[in-house]
C-alpha cells in the first residue's frame, strides 16, 4: 500500500525520503516513449561519420547498438527506475550537413505497469555519447544538446506530445 500523500514528486514518501514508486496496482498497458537529441561537430568529423570511415569503424551502427543497450540498462543507471521488460527499442539517426549535426531519435516500448520515458531518454543519451566517444580523437569540441522527451503514450496519464 502506498501511503504517500499526493505530490508531484512521486519518488519521495511522506517523510521526504526517496523510494521506488509502488506500481503494483497499476494496469498493464502498451506504453511507448520517443526521445530525441542532437550532436554537433566539425564538418570534417561529420564527413567521417557519414562515410563510415572513422578510425573506430561504423559510428552510427555502433551508436545504434549502444543506444539499445543503454535502454536495457536504464534501471541499473537511474536508481529509482523499475526494471522493465522492453518489447522494442529503435534508434534512428538523421545526418544534417546544413547544421553539421546528427539528430538521434529513439523509441522505447513495453507492455507493463510503468512508462518507458527514461528508457527512451537513456537510449538517446547513450547513443549520442557513443558518437562522441568514437569521434573525440578528431573533434573534442562536439556538443550534445536538446535531449528531451518528444512523446509518450499509455498508462493513467495518457498521451503527451511536446509542443515545441
Amino acid at each position: 500500500m502506498n501511503d504517500t500523500p499526493h505530490s508531484p514528486l512521486t519518488h519521495f514518501d511522506a517523510q521526504g525520503q526517496a523510494h521506488m514508486v509502488d506500481v503494483a496496482a497499476k494496469a498493464h498497458t502498451h506504453r511507448v516513449a520517443v526521445a530525441e537529441g542532437r550532436i554537433g561537430m566539425e564538418p570534417a568529423t561529420l564527413a567521417l561519420v557519414q562515410s563510415g570511415t572513422a578510425k573506430k569503424g561504423d559510428v552510427l551502427g555502433i551508436a545504434r547498438i549502444a543506444g539499445i543497450q543503454g535502454a536495457k540498462k536504464t534501471s541499473d543507471l537511474i536508481p529509482l527506475c523499475h526494471p522493465i521488460a522492453l518489447t522494442r527499442v529503435a534508434v534512428e539517426f538523421e545526418v544534417d550537413p546544413t547544421t553539421n549535426s546528427v539528430l538521434c531519435r529513439t523509441t522505447a516500448e513495453c507492455t507493463g505497469q510503468t512508462g518507458v520515458e527514461m528508457e527512451a531518454l537513456t537510449a538517446c543519451s547513450v547513443a549520442l555519447l557513443t558518437i562522441y566517444d568514437m569521434c573525440k580523437a578528431v573533434d573534442r569540441g562536439m556538443t550534445i544538446s536538446g535531449v528531451r522527451l518528444m512523446e509518450k503514450s499509455g498508462g493513467k496519464s495518457g498521451r503527451y506530445e511536446r509542443a515545441d
